[in-house]
Parts: C-alpha cells; structure tokens; sequence
C-alpha cells in the first residue's frame, strides 16, 4: 500500500478544482421540490432557467407527473470560439413512483410518513368526490 501526502498548496489546488471544476452549484430560482415537474418546468422556465431531468426513480407515471426530489444549478457555458452565452440550468431529479405501494404498483409505504400522508389525502379526496355525487 501506498501513502499519498499532499502539501498545503496542492490541498488548495485541489479544493479549487473542486469548487470550480464541475460548473454546479446549489440550486438558485423557485423552490419546486415537491412539485409535479409540469408546474416545476412553468415556474423555471418562467425564471429563465432550463430544467434538464438528471435522474428518475420508478417508472410508474410520466414525467410530467412525476414529483421533483432534488434540483442542482449549473451553468453551461458555450465553446470559447462560438461567441454564444451561458446557459442556466436546473437539474432536477423525479420520484415516478405511485405516491402509494399497491399490490401492483410500487410507491411509498403506508408505514412511512410520506406513505400515510398519500394515503389520507387520497382517502380525503375519495370522501368528497364520493359525496358529491
């Protein structure tokens, strides 16, 4: 095995790389985690950014169903000799899972928090539509 000691110059070099290399950043614009990524693409394209979907869990339902879990900022810049602009993305991670497990359709367990707030609101919903018929 091999011991790597790096001296404090080349810790800050690479702590610089780090910060600056990768082009993302914390997420900046409207908050939409938690939201169906159709009404977060409207609020962030309304805020010109671009939403670019990064990563999905279960397949479920369609993406414009699918409920945003994370966003990340970045900034995309263009090739040097095409004079074009940066361009500001979100990236954004979906959840495509049924907001509750069936027998059939995978989703959130009823054991869990998020699993019994789906379940109540879904009851809920039931309820009154079945009373207003």
């Amino acid at each position: 095995m091999r011991n790597t000691v790096i001296g404090a110059g080349g810790a800050a070099a690479l702590s610089m790389l780090a910060m600056m290399g990768s082009g993302v950043a914390a997420a900046s614009g409207p908050n939409v985690v938690g939201q169906k990524y159709s009404d977060a693409q409207s609020a962030l394209s309304s805020a010109q950014l671009t939403p670019v979907v990064q990563f999905t869990v279960g397949d479920q339902k369609a993406w414009p169903d699918c409920i945003v879990t994370r966003t990340q900022s970045r900034t995309v810049q263009p090739p040097s000799n095409s004079g074009g602009s940066a361009t500001k993305q979100i990236l954004v991670s979906l959840n495509c899972n049924a907001s509750v497990a069936t027998a059939t359709e995978p989703g959130n367990s009823q054991g869990t928090p998020e699993g019994r707030t789906a379940a109540a609101a879904a009851a809920k919903a039931a309820a009154s539509s079945g009373s207003s018929s």
